[in-house]
């Protein structure tokens, strides 16, 4: 078996997301090939290389890769991924814009987002926001999947893959990058943070997730948010941890004045320590939480900022 795995980069570094995709190829087991596509991507193939578990990494750098534009790079894993019995990516935004379009000129059908590998051809995925668990079994001869990298721990960087350069272009014509705009922030992203203290409808406004920075910066946290936070204005929307925003699994999570539903679950149950403060205390998040404090948040957050 060989294992084609799309690197999550910025041109300049390896995403995390890679080492858990990696981790999930290593557990259906093969030759783990990396493809590291971009421009001037020149770092993110060398941290590439030293990814454990990985024999060769291709590198396809060229203008029609820049801003990994989902019609192009879509032609290249087509094109070198028909070799390989499997096809793996993070099912990051990257992740889940490209490798359907690779399933669909490969004429097979991509399973989504799995957390566990069961043999070569068996895995299992999430569904209906988590409560039911799909054991799901691929009679293709080529496999693309995306992997929801909180199933899976990173693999190590000690490896000392070979890198060959990849001269293939593919450029589709049909889309063109327009900008970016990126929120800056000194905190951790959400999905790479080791701590996180999200905040939902209960906050009230967006004025006071400005008492959950507070906590945030004395534990050197991201800040999250709920889908009604998100949906009432509180907050933007790349704050957002739930099945349709981050999936994220922390050391710790502290949710604040969220009540719990489904749909946030799903995309922060996999945290190692979940801690819940709500007035509620009939609120879902006291089921999956670890610690569970009943109080209104506006007493306990500034009391909790104050001890640390």
């Amino acid at each position: 078996m060989s294992i084609l795995v799309i690197a999550e980069h910025d041109n300049a570094s390896l995403k995390a997301a890679t080492l858990n995709t990696v981790a999930a190829a290593q557990a259906i087991g093969g030759d783990i090939h990396l493809l590291v596509a971009g421009e001037n991507c020149g770092p993110a193939a060398e941290q590439a290389a030293q990814v454990s578990g990985v024999s060769n990494v291709f590198v396809a750098d060229n203008a029609a890769y820049a801003h990994l534009l989902a019609e192009n790079l879509a032609g290249l894993i087509t094109e070198l991924g028909a070799g390989y019995t499997h096809i793996l990516a993070p099912s990051t935004t990257n992740g889940k814009n490209v490798l359907p379009r690779v399933a669909a000129k490969l004429d097979v059908v991509q399973i989504s987002d799995i957390i566990s590998v069961e043999s070569a051809d068996t895995f299992k995925r999430p569904i209906y926001a988590g409560n039911a668990i799909a054991t799901v079994q691929s009679s293709d001869a080529i496999k693309v999947i995306t992997v929801r990298t909180t199933g899976f721990d990173p693999v190590a960087t000690e490896g000392s893959a070979s890198i060959e350069a990849i001269t293939a272009v593919h450029d589709a014509g049909t889309s063109a990058f327009v900008k970016d705009e990126l929120a800056v922030s000194d905190r951790p992203e959400l999905t790479a943070a080791k701590v996180i203290i999200s905040g939902g409808r209960g906050m009230g406004n967006g004025e006071n997730f400005g008492l959950l920075e507070k906590v945030a910066d004395k534990l050197g946290a991201a800040v999250g948010a709920s889908r009604a936070a998100v949906d009432a204005g509180f907050v933007p929307n790349d704050m957002q941890v739930g099945q349709t925003g981050k999936i994220v699994a922390p050391d710790l999570y502290i949710a604040v004045g969220i009540s719990g539903a489904i749909q946030h679950l799903a995309g922060m149950k996999d945290s190692k320590v979940i801690v819940a403060i709500n007035k509620d205390e009939e609120a879902p998040i006291f089921q999956v939480a670890d610690y569970g404090l009943v109080a209104d948040l506006f007493d306990a957050v500034p009391e909790l900022e104050s001890k640390l």
